[in-house]
């Protein structure tokens, strides 16, 4: 299968109806379907078929796609689910080593492998440090990756709530470096939905009071963007209930944004 279903997954379904005016007339139109089905939200049935077909870029499109079925369940992801992702973007990065979208699916999949852990065993597993490693890796290559500046903002803050001061200190990690990639994400991606989601949660679960208000800004832009697909409208539902938990107890809002994907 040619051409990066990696990057055509992020396009909206709309957009993948007029791929063919912009592709080129070799290109194989699995992708565009594929693409489809991603942006529909028929995440499982997409990676099957891309799992078939089995190239680099075919097993990270996969690895994407069940990543996603994981993060807009209404459930806690399934750990086989993410073991499978796991396994499919290490098959990418067993074909092509310096696959970028290989590399940041598999540091989303640790992240999320380390979610149930406490802070020792997770820290023990190594996932955090492997995840950072492979999101810094992705930003060495391409430091326009405006996805692998959003995990590692998001990273950054979670350290810090996972693992306290302390922690964040024997990691490296701050709400400086926090902050300085989402500046960075935003402005290469400044109507993404998910990144600016995904850092609100972070920074609510973090400290609802202490961050509230930066956290409104970022949901007040993820709540205006325009969703592009399944995933982003399950995000800005997301952002929009989380808001208006901030409105009431933070307390609590803070609890709901620490079991929030």
């Amino acid at each position: 299968m040619r051409g990066s279903l990696a990057a055509i997954a992020r396009l909206s379904a709309a957009a993948a109806t007029v791929l063919a005016l912009v592709l080129p007339a070799s290109a194989d139109p699995t992708s565009i379907e594929l693409a489809a089905k991603f942006a529909r939200g028929e995440y499982m049935a997409a990676a099957s078929e891309a799992e078939t077909a089995a190239g680099a870029d075919d097993l990270a499109f996969a690895a994407r796609a069940l990543l996603a079925f994981c993060m807009t369940g209404e459930q806690e992801p399934d750990a086989a689910i993410i073991d499978r992702a796991s396994r499919d973007a290490e098959a990418a990065l067993t074909l092509e080593p310096d696959h970028g979208e290989g590399r940041l699916q598999l540091a989303i999949a640790l992240s999320l492998k380390s979610r149930p852990m406490d802070a020792m065993t997770a820290w023990s597993a190594g996932y955090g440090e492997k995840g950072r490693k492979l999101a810094e890796d992705v930003l060495a290559a391409d430091p326009t990756n405006f996805y692998a500046h959003g995990f590692l903002a998001v990273w950054n803050i979670e350290v810090e709530q996972r693992g306290g001061g302390f922690g964040a200190w024997v990691m490296g990690a701050s709400l400086d470096k926090a902050r300085s990639h989402y500046a960075i994400a935003i402005q290469l991606a400044p109507d993404d939905v998910g990144i600016h989601w995904q850092y609100a949660r972070a920074l609510v679960a973090l400290g609802a009071k202490a961050h509230a208000t930066e956290a409104m800004q970022a949901l007040t832009r993820a709540m205006s963007a325009v969703a592009q697909d399944h995933v982003e409208q399950v995000m800005q539902a997301r952002a929009i209930r989380l808001v208006e938990a901030l409105k009431g107890d933070k307390a609590a809002a803070e609890k709901l944004a620490q079991v929030m994907l």
